[in-house]
């Protein structure tokens, strides 16, 4: 999108934050109110550059229709699924964001959800949000590791994590399931556990 001028920033931000938080669109005379001006002119002309520039919707002449398209994504980035079962490939780009902002995780930390259920004895089932943080040195991974691992031609799955030599295995957590044995490198460790969270609405 083409960036905003400082102005036009100033307001985009606290429109984001007033209507998040009051769940509706203020009158031109409280953008005024906020941003220090005295005539309704500066406010309309700042709203349509930001409806120009993609960053509103707005019905010119009615302050109350302001919706914002682009709000600030804050939290954890949810990637996609990941398999406690089978293989399947995961995403890279954020389907949606969780915002755990009163819980210390790491840097860089993001979310995937679980699929399956070869991880139930470790008690992460179907639904959970497993939170991971990349492994920079994978050689130094510990056994037992919960990790998210991808292996070569087949796609990403959640399990422990041993190596012994040039070989590793990845073992699930419920008898019903095989381990998964194969060479060091055909796999890509992109993830150790962190946390695991679930919602029960």
């Amino acid at each position: 999108m083409e960036k905003l001028t400082e102005a036009q920033n100033e307001l985009y931000e606290w429109l984001v934050e007033y209507i998040k938080s009051r769940q509706h669109s203020p009158s031109i005379r409280q953008m005024m109110q906020a941003m220090n001006l005295k005539s309704p002119a500066p406010i309309q002309s700042r709203l349509e550059h930001l409806r120009n520039k993609g960053y509103i919707e707005w019905s010119e002449g009615k302050a109350r229709t302001i919706r914002i398209i682009h709000p600030d994504r804050k939290g954890i980035p949810i990637l996609g699924a990941i398999a406690a079962g089978g293989l399947i490939e995961p995403f890279t780009d954020a389907v949606e964001h969780i915002d755990l902002s009163n819980l210390s995780l790491p840097a860089k930390t993001y979310a995937l959800r679980v699929t399956g259920d070869s991880m139930v004895e470790d008690s992460i089932v179907e639904g959970d949000l497993v939170f991971l943080r990349p492994v920079m040195e994978p050689d130094n991974l510990k056994n037992g590791t919960i990790v998210a691992a991808r292996v070569e031609g087949y796609g990403t799955t959640l399990k422990r994590f041993y190596r012994q030599g040039d070989r590793v295995t990845l073992k699930p957590a419920n008898s019903s399931y095989a381990p998964i044995e194969v060479n060091a490198a055909q796999l890509d460790v992109q993830g150790s556990l962190v946390a695991i969270w679930r919602s029960y609405n």
